[in-house]
């Protein structure tokens, strides 16, 4: 009589159904694993970038800030040649003031705007009703 049957038919037919979900258990779970340690990994190598870029940005701005600190003392010298240097010193400050409150009054006009996460709290807040009808539905 000839085996029609593979290896594997073979090791299915003789195995129990324990003995299969226990290694369907098993490799799911080496599953999850490596996939744990693949996300591990990724994110590692994103975290290693961002910081990068996130170093780059703050020398940026470092180098923008003393761009501004060089081209104000240079604005306040080339005044001083008109007013004297005292005057220009007050000219440029003033100037300055100005910048900040525009900042200020733009960006607390933005901030009014924000409304966080209004859809979110809505959804939040009709859980404890449903868990409710579901409860009574019983």
């Amino acid at each position: 009589m000839t085996d029609d049957y593979t290896p594997s038919e073979r090791k299915a037919a003789s195995t129990s159904l324990g003995d299969l979900l226990g290694e369907v258990t098993r490799d799911l779970s080496t599953l999850i694993r490596q996939e744990m340690e693949l996300a591990k990994a990724e994110l590692k190598q994103s975290a290693g970038r961002a910081g990068k870029g996130a170093g780059m940005l703050g020398g940026a701005g470092y180098a923008a800030l003393m761009a501004v600190l060089f081209l104000s003392l240079a604005l306040w010298w080339a005044i001083g040649t008109l007013i004297g240097l005292g005057w220009s010193g007050v000219v440029v400050a003033v100037i300055w003031a100005i910048v900040a409150l525009i900042l200020f009054v733009v960006g607390r006009g933005q901030l009014k705007k924000v409304q966080g996460a209004p859809r979110t709290v809505e959804s939040v807040k009709k859980i404890p009703e449903t868990l409710k009808r579901n409860e009574e539905n019983r």
